[in-house]
């Protein structure tokens, strides 16, 4: 993994492979829709690595032995929608406990400003770690209002987690929320003038939902 600033760049061989898959236009909704799940488990598993652990008397079928286990941290998954969706089922798998919550902000095709629809969190937020999910980075607007919103709701640790990124998106997170981190698979070139990275990957949702 690579920072710069207040950015992880997941650069996992197997991340980047899949990555790559997702972002060729030949890639089809069903095979889309599984590499997002399977990199999101991957990505989790990196951005999971500092979890704390407790030591634990157990017995095995030869001996007894002190061994490690999670020590109970809360956990909370929050998808923005509806893009985020296809990244909860990859974070399930992997930590099977965790609660869902889920954030609707769509951004508005003509201002580019996120507008806010539906709000569901677990009732503890205050006492979880949070991992906001959404494939794409783009101007940061629809994250950073998302972040502040569960900041509102009491959250008080959150890691922001998506695919893909653009500089613009990641000053926007830095400025509006210097204390979350982001991680990503790939930080792009830029935006175009309709608010899409260059070269990203399309509309995720469209390609995940199949509604291009």
């Amino acid at each position: 993994m690579t920072d710069h600033l207040n950015v992880t760049v997941i650069d996992h061989p197997l991340v980047q492979h899949k990555l790559t898959l997702m972002r060729m236009e030949e890639t089809g909704t069903k095979d889309f829709r599984e590499l997002l799940e399977e990199i999101s488990m991957l990505m989790a598993y990196e951005i999971t690595r500092d979890l704390p652990l407790t030591d634990i008397q157990i017995k095995t079928p030869v001996s007894t032995c002190t061994s490690k286990t999670l020590d109970g941290k809360k956990m909370g998954l929050i998808p923005i929608l509806r893009a985020g969706l296809g990244m909860v089922d990859g974070i399930v798998k992997l930590i099977p406990t965790i609660k869902i919550g889920h954030v609707g902000m769509y951004r508005d095709p003509a201002t580019l400003k996120p507008i806010e629809y539906y709000c569901k969190l677990p009732t503890d937020v205050a006492e979880r770690t949070l991992i906001v999910v959404d494939p794409m980075l783009a101007t940061g607007g629809s994250a950073a209002a998302a972040l502040s919103l569960l900041k509102a709701k009491g959250a008080r640790h959150i890691i922001y987690l998506c695919l893909v990124s653009a500089p613009q998106g990641i000053k926007a997170i830095n400025d509006m929320h210097p204390d979350i981190k982001i991680y990503t698979a790939s930080v792009d070139e830029r935006l175009n003038e309709h608010g899409y990275i260059v070269p990203g990957l399309g509309d995720a949702g469209d390609r995940l939902f199949g509604t291009l």
